[in-house]
């Protein structure tokens, strides 16, 4: 199977932090050998899972340059520009690509909960102000607000709008969107417990947290869904499911985050008012992390 453009599995990267708050590019550089080494299709900096609402316009910048610098072209790495302003989204977006990036993912406007018309209008001013693709993200669980089908259908057929990241758990509105969408226009999970569903029905693949810490398994889903052996994606997403539930216990990147800390691949530091996982769950969270074969030395994790 050759892979197109924003297909398979991709990873909604953390970012890691020093304990003085700083990002800690060693780490942050390890990250990403790790993924492309494990096989990922994309990386996807300064999203949610990277606590890009935290990191100044500097600090992003700095993120997504050290991740495209060392990825060297090998994967597509689409950077986090989303706003709940039209015009600071357009900025970001073109400050992401001025960085060199493959495409931007921007976030519906949240806290404004806009109309339909008002998303619509906002995502072709971003795409009509610079010519780079355009992932579009539907998280109402965070923005508290739906793109609805209509509205993305709408989007799709906007120049530089290549993509969803759809989020909104609502498995009637991506089928709708699935079944409309125009040639070339791809629908990517943003959940990864229904990723498999997503792809068995159309889909083209998912934006991933707990590929950050299985990215092996969690590419092995995907693919498998993609070649329509769907036994084998069914056997290794029930696998993997415990950690992907998991991964949701406390906030997000709050999990994810302990568990790179326990595998010893970063610092588990994070940005306030994100905090460390509560001793109540830090137990249970770890017997799962290690059910899942992750709590071991990285060269031997299969």
């Amino acid at each position: 199977m050759t892979k197109q453009k924003f297909q398979g599995t991709g990873t909604a990267l953390v970012t890691p932090f020093k304990g003085d708050g700083s990002i800690d590019e060693a780490a942050l550089r390890r990250l990403v050998d790790f993924q492309i080494g494990e096989g990922i299709d994309m990386l996807f900096p300064c999203g949610t899972t990277g606590e890009g609402a935290t990191l100044d316009a500097d600090e992003t910048g700095r993120v997504a340059g050290i991740v495209i610098d060392q990825t060297r072209k090998r994967v597509p790495v689409i950077v986090g520009a989303g706003s709940n302003s039209t015009s600071k989204a357009i900025q970001a977006t073109r400050a992401a690509k001025k960085l060199g990036a493959d495409g931007v993912l921007s976030v519906g406007p949240y806290y404004n909960k806009p109309t339909q018309e008002g998303y619509y209008e906002h995502f072709k001013a971003i795409a009509e102000s610079e010519d780079i693709p355009i992932v579009v993200y539907n998280v109402p669980g965070r923005t508290a607000s739906n793109i609805e089908a209509k509205t993305m259908l709408r989007l799709a057929e906007v120049p530089n709008i290549a993509a969803v990241k759809e989020a909104s758990g609502n498995l009637g509105q991506i089928m709708d969107i699935l079944r409309d969408r125009p040639a070339g226009f791809r629908v990517l999970s943003g959940d990864d417990a229904v990723a498999l569903a997503i792809v068995a029905m159309g889909g083209d693949g998912l934006v991933s947290v707990v590929s950050n810490q299985a990215p092996r398994m969690m590419r092995e889903i995907i693919d498998a869904a993609l070649a329509g052996d769907l036994d084998r994606a069914r056997a290794l997403h029930y696998r993997l499911l415990p950690l992907m539930n998991a991964n949701f216990m406390e906030s997000n990147p709050i999990p994810v985050k302990a568990a790179l800390a326990m595998m010893g691949m970063i610092e588990e530091n994070y940005r306030l008012p994100m905090v460390p996982m509560s001793a109540a769950n830090r137990e249970r969270f770890r017997k799962i992390v290690e059910d899942a074969g992750l709590l071991q030395p990285a060269g031997a994790r299969q």
